[in-house]
């Protein structure tokens, strides 16, 4: 059984989850056999907060599904400028759609989509809360790399307080084995006290580093995000921590063969692009991922699968 809404990744099961994989492997191998699976459907895509990779990967994967769209793009061209609540956009989107991806700064917005919303709405990203459909797309690109997510050596590092991929991520991966997991960020960046509890509470273990460099060598995977500039309350501290982790390839000179570097996207400064030509980056087929992913849940959420 599956959650009617989707805004984290703490409430789905881990069979849920390769039931995500196993679509999204179906639909990568053969696209057009699912081309039509969503004709006379429609997709309600609802970006309060900008967005490249979440909402454009969304509406692919809707026409790519033979659905339709309708949506907006910014909250300034929505009944939000006249003070209308998230709880009636809710109520009105019902009646135009049959599923729907919301994007908003407010971290409770799925707390008020179980209780206004009758169509299945997905998360496009909570405020700093969580991400979920890029942890599964992120999950499978990992999957995809080395047959499975048990038993690998995983670093995460950059703004683990702000960074919303971080809670539903490490939500994600504490569903499988035998991880060893490193979180490497500056004090002032670590995650987050809640999520870190939550994590202890369902005995899922890490360690916590400030320094790549010692590490690096024993990693399968380095999943780097940017520093959330957006996020800071007081711009000064941006200042002082933007630039605080950046990756060249003189980095990763002593790396395994197989590891490979991820990252969300966007990146500002913390991935030298001369890292793109290497066979260690993998964060563009990560974000192509995304689509697969994307069709998958929504035909899992329409009942199409």
């Amino acid at each position: 059984m599956i959650p009617k809404h989707l805004f984290s990744t703490r409430t789905i099961s881990k069979d849920f989850v390769e039931q995500i994989f196993s679509l999204a492997s179906k639909i990568e191998a053969n696209p057009d056999q699912f081309a039509d699976k969503c004709k006379g459907k429609i997709l309600a895509s609802l970006f309060f907060e900008p967005s490249t990779r979440t909402r454009l990967s969304f509406e692919s994967a809707m026409l790519r599904l033979g659905g339709q769209i309708l949506g907006f793009t910014d909250a300034k061209v929505s009944s939000t400028v006249k003070g209308e609540s998230i709880a009636d956009t809710l109520r009105m989107i019902n009646h135009y759609s049959d599923i729907a991806v919301i994007r908003h700064y407010i971290e409770g917005v799925g707390e008020i989509a179980k209780k206004f919303a009758s169509i299945p709405v997905i998360s496009g990203g909570t405020g700093s809360q969580e991400h979920p459909t890029q942890a599964l797309l992120d999950l499978y690109s990992i999957k995809k790399e080395f047959k499975g997510i048990d038993n690998l050596s995983i670093g995460v590092m950059g703004d683990l307080l702000y960074g919303r991929t971080i809670p539903s991520l490490l939500f994600a991966l504490a569903k499988y084995d035998n991880i060893d997991l490193h979180l490497i960020a500056p004090p002032a960046l670590k995650l987050r006290k809640n999520v870190a509890l939550r994590l202890k509470e369902n005995g899922f273990k890490f360690n916590t580093e400030e320094n790549l460099k010692d590490i690096i060598p024993d990693l399968d995977v380095l999943y780097m995000t940017r520093i959330q500039k957006e996020r800071f309350p007081d711009p000064v501290d941006y200042e002082r921590l933007k630039g605080v982790y950046q990756i060249s390839t003189e980095d990763i000179k002593n790396v395994k063969d197989r590891f490979i570097i991820l990252h969300p996207l966007p990146r500002v400064d913390e991935i030298d692009y001369a890292i793109d030509k290497t066979k260690h980056s993998r964060y563009f087929e990560q974000a192509h991922n995304g689509v697969w992913i994307r069709m998958a849940l929504i035909l899992k959420y329409l009942g199409l699968d």
